[in-house]
């Protein structure tokens, strides 16, 4: 189910504004990008700043940069870190998105689980 709105995103940010006026130029059913994956990763490789990126780089990054803020105290629902993602977990987080998180101490903290450790 693709349109599912725990599938959407919302934008907030400096770049709202130009995303939102790029969207609107868009006539129906006109695509964002004709990029394939595949082309993206080979433009990458060309370039020396790109070495070892991959198409789950930024997903990944903008996972672990969701963990740190909620372990910081950022209030929001962290279900909402998995749906960023696109990973299919409505009410929970998604063990596709713990994969992806890079901060493991950050998600631990987030996650509580020494409360439970400490009653081992």
């Amino acid at each position: 189910m693709p349109f599912t709105p725990s599938r959407w995103t919302v934008i907030k940010g400096d770049w709202t504004q130009a995303i939102y006026v790029l969207l609107k130029s868009l006539l129906p059913f006109q695509k964002l990008t004709t990029w394939t994956t595949a082309m993206l990763i080979a433009e990458w490789r060309k370039s020396p700043n790109m070495v070892g990126y991959t198409a789950h780089s930024i997903k990944r990054g903008a996972v672990t940069h969701l963990f740190r803020k909620a372990d910081e105290g950022e209030q929001f629902s962290v279900v909402l870190i998995s749906r960023l993602a696109k990973h299919k977990a409505p009410e929970q987080i998604a063990d596709t998105t713990l994969r992806y998180g890079g901060d493991p101490v950050a998600m631990a903290r987030l996650l509580a689980t020494a409360t439970v450790t400490s009653l081992l």
